[in-house]
């Protein structure tokens, strides 16, 4: 029976090691998704300040459906769902226009 209980300590080791792995790896991948997001509003910040100085509306709807199915496109070839990832994309659209109706609200 110890025999047992020794194998059994093993696979919940090398198990424990694993999903330890695996975890480390999805904190790095979070970590970086921020980066990428911060980076994201970086470059959204500048678009919102450019529309504001031309008097350019915070939304850009063609813009946004283009890149929905650009985004549903890519989610499909990395075997994402491109209905997750079009629900991601409109929250980060949203959060954009919001930023961008403030910076035109500061430019009046």
């Amino acid at each position: 029976m110890s025999d047992t209980r020794n194998d059994s300590s093993d696979i919940d080791s090398s198990v424990r090691a694993e999903l330890t792995r695996l975890r480390e790896s999805i904190d790095n991948i979070d970590a970086a998704v921020v980066h990428m997001l911060a980076e994201r509003f970086k470059c959204t910040q500048q678009v919102g300040v450019l529309k504001a100085e031309h008097q350019l509306p915070p939304a850009d709807p063609a813009r946004e459906a283009r890149q929905i199915a650009r985004l549903r496109e890519l989610a499909e070839s990395a075997k994402l769902d491109p209905a997750f990832a079009e629900k991601l994309l409109n929250f980060i659209i949203a959060e954009v226009i919001r930023h961008h109706e403030t910076i035109a609200d500061g430019a009046r």
